[in-house]
């Protein structure tokens, strides 16, 4: 490591330095609970200063945490938090289960809260990263006209490809879930799922009214593509899009969407720009009919379901349907849809979104 160029992590909004230390292997790593968080675990070190309060017996810091992380700063048998208390010399308060609230570190030194801080902020980093997504940024892409073309599509490719190795009409999208996304969040709670909400109206107001001009935008959906490498062996079919004008206002919306929500601590860097892409056929489907796996094929993270796949040769609807018109769609809002959910329409249930007109 170059010690004049450490490697940073931002979390939460903050940034920490990350020493070398040697990563020890636990036995049971899918107990999370068994968690310790020793010296040698956290070792990153605060670049920022964190809101800690002075108080007659010493110093205060709160700490906002969803309460199905309370049991991983507790860990088994109360393990976790009475060791991160022992190291750092502090008195962690955490809330009873289930009920939404504040952990409360106190101690007479404040070096002491800032290190029971920064451990807690670093596990909570980790054991969210392991969560499976609750919510994703979407374009709908449902209107009545561009699912009836889908459905056209489905009988045609059933009709002339159903023989090839794999393809079955168990693959096909929802046609009232048709999307776009952006990225997906993990939120838990009612506070995370509002400071989503919040952010997306402050993007509104600092940058997506003046690139949409305050009108929705007409994008084309054409043309089919593949995700893997090779044809035969299909994963994911998608359909493509472009603005009907033949700007890149709305790579430009999605790309800046995500980095505002990156930067918030809300989402997880995924890739220097937001693929745009509309799932029209995914192996997934396969175990999942209802359709609600297609936002990302792996939704674990380190816990990879390609094994569970069943690939499909896709050459022919590839030579067949390369070119297909899906038709033209208005992009008026782009919502922070909820995960395993459906409203009136058969899309999924908004909590909450941001109007471009």
């Amino acid at each position: 490591m170059d010690v004049l160029r450490p490697t940073l992590i931002r979390i939460g909004g903050r940034v920490y330095r990350k020493n070398l230390i040697q990563e020890q292997a636990f036995q049971h790593e899918e107990e999370e609970e068994d968690f310790c968080a020793g010296p040698s675990d956290c070792a990153d070190e605060p670049c920022d200063a964190f809101v800690v309060e002075e108080t007659e017996k010493g110093f205060q810091c709160r700490v906002e945490v969803p309460s199905p992380f309370y049991k991983y700063i507790i860990g088994k048998k109360g393990e976790t938090k009475k060791r991160l208390e022992t190291e750092t010399r502090t008195s962690i308060s955490i809330p009873k289960p289930g009920v939404e609230g504040e952990i409360v570190i106190t101690g007479q030194h404040r070096s002491g809260v800032i290190s029971a801080r920064t451990r807690i902020d670093v596990l909570l980093d980790s054991f969210r990263k392991k969560q499976p997504f609750t919510h994703f940024l979407s374009f709908a892409l449902n209107q009545p006209a561009i699912q009836e073309k889908f459905l056209q599509f489905k009988e045609e490719v059933l009709e002339k490809c159903s023989q090839d190795h794999g393809v079955s009409s168990s693959l096909f999208q929802n046609p009232a879930k048709l999307h776009l996304t952006l990225g997906t969040l993990v939120l838990l709670n009612e506070q995370e799922i509002q400071k989503a909400c919040d952010l997306l109206q402050r993007c509104k107001e600092d940058f997506v009214d003046q690139i949409a001009g305050g009108k929705p935008l007409a994008v084309e959906v054409a043309g089919v593509e593949y995700m893997n490498d090779d044809p035969a062996m299909m994963d994911i079919l998608y359909a493509k899009v472009h603005m009907k004008d033949g700007s890149d206002r709305l790579q430009v919306i999605a790309d800046q969407l995500v980095e505002r929500f990156v930067a918030s601590g809300l989402m997880l860097k995924e890739w220097d720009r937001v693929k745009l892409h509309a799932t029209v056929m995914n192996t997934l489907f396969r175990k999942d009919p209802s359709g609600a796996s297609e936002e990302r094929s792996n939704t674990m993270p380190g816990k990879s379901s390609f094994k569970e796949r069943e690939s499909f040769n896709g050459r022919n609807i590839l030579k067949l349907f390369e070119n297909f018109y899906f038709g033209e769609v208005q992009l008026d809002s782009v919502r922070l849809s909820q995960r395993f959910s459906s409203d009136a329409s058969g899309y999924y249930a908004t909590s909450g979104q941001l109007t471009l007109s």
